[in-house]
């Protein structure tokens, strides 16, 4: 998914529409090894823990975003987000950032919102977000000129004028 969604912000920035990029944790080298002239890392551990992989801006907005993705054909397991990521999705809300999940189920996009999230796990006693609802709450992420287009289905929270 993450090749799928590197494509969509290389068409928005190649087409002056957004400016998103991939946020890489960083890490630390712990051992290297050279292989016909070519270095790997054979041994490394997480400097930090990570936020959201995606982050940038879209027609003045701060926009904050993660892909997940699920097998489960029933469900989304929250077992899928971490805790610190929960606790960022809620600092971000507070500063009024557009925060949002991409979750792919049954070979479908949807971008869930950040508050929506926040409300289920607030509100509902599953471990799990049933597919239904996505289809009642969330909005569907259709492909576009190729891409997966979730500035589009952004548009629709924004009142934004990108077509």
């Amino acid at each position: 998914m993450e090749a799928i969604i590197n494509d969509a912000n290389n068409y928005y920035l190649n087409n002056n529409i957004a400016c998103i990029y991939k946020k890489y944790t960083p890490i630390g080298i712990v051992n290297v090894k050279n292989e016909k002239g070519n270095k790997i890392i054979t041994k490394a551990y997480f400097k930090e823990i990570s936020t959201l992989d995606y982050n940038g801006v879209y027609q003045g907005y701060y926009i904050e975003f993660d892909a997940k993705q699920t097998l489960n054909k029933t469900s989304f397991p929250l077992s899928n987000i971490s805790s610190h990521q929960i606790d960022h999705i809620k600092n971000v809300i507070d500063q009024k950032g557009i925060i949002f999940l991409i979750i792919e189920i049954n070979k479908e996009y949807y971008l869930l919102k950040g508050i929506d999230l926040i409300n289920f796990i607030k509100f509902e006693k599953r471990k799990s977000i049933p597919y239904s609802y996505f289809n009642k709450n969330c909005i569907k992420i259709e492909f576009n000129n190729n891409i997966l287009d979730y500035i589009k289905s952004l548009n629709n929270l924004l009142g934004g004028n990108y077509e």
